[in-house]
């Protein structure tokens, strides 16, 4: 017998796989003119997804450094990082706790981990998952100066949910809500990089 779905599940269904494809078509977040390059791409690896992320931007590296590891103030720039403090510290290796969330559509994934990030001053920073919600995080900023005088960042890095997705949602899911942090990070940068800017985090929202 031919199973009968329910016309309003079909919509749902057909709902979320559209939605899904256009937020992985859809063009990362929107970013100040100082940002000459952006782009962030997301693949299925099993059951984790791997995303990686890239910007070009017209900013000193220790000012870049300096934003990048302002593990306290995270929550005021980031999207979808509501507490961001540091717990231990010892040489170049801090560990941060964090909770947020990751949003897409009709599903929301809160997120609370604590992290071990391995300092390599001025150059780039290796984040590992010790405990939380999720099965799986290892991510890597990098930071290269270029030859015009810019400078390139980039984060890659594998994530995979505690909680079973479908796939399309999964991606979408986790593409964007790296999009929107890796957007929130340059924007910042940016906006301490402006001429006249103080060079420290903004005033609490």
């Amino acid at each position: 017998m031919e199973a009968v779905i329910p016309m309003d599940r079909l919509r749902l269904s057909r709902l979320l796989v559209i939605g899904a494809w256009g937020a992985l078509m859809a063009p990362a977040t929107p970013l100040a003119r100082a940002a000459t390059e952006f782009s962030v791409a997301a693949v299925a690896r099993d059951t984790a997804v791997e995303v990686k992320a890239r910007a070009v931007l017209k900013a000193p590296v220790n000012l870049i450094w300096q934003t990048l590891t302002d593990y306290d103030h995270l929550s005021q720039f980031v999207p979808g990082i509501s507490t961001s403090r540091v717990i231990s510290r010892q040489g170049t290796e801090s560990i941060v706790e964090q909770k947020g969330g990751a949003r897409f559509w009709l599903f929301s994934y809160p997120i609370r981990v604590t992290l071990q990030s391995n300092e390599r001053p001025f150059q780039g920073i290796d984040v590992h998952l010790i405990q939380g919600n999720l099965r799986r995080l290892d991510g890597v900023y990098r930071i290269e100066p270029r030859a015009d005088g810019s400078t390139e960042l980039t984060w890659s890095g594998l994530i995979e949910p505690e909680r079973p997705l479908p796939g399309f949602i999964r991606i979408a899911l986790l593409r964007g809500s790296i999009s929107d942090q890796f957007a929130g990070m340059v924007r910042e940068i940016e906006r301490r990089a402006a001429p006249g800017a103080a060079g420290e985090a903004p005033a609490p929202r």
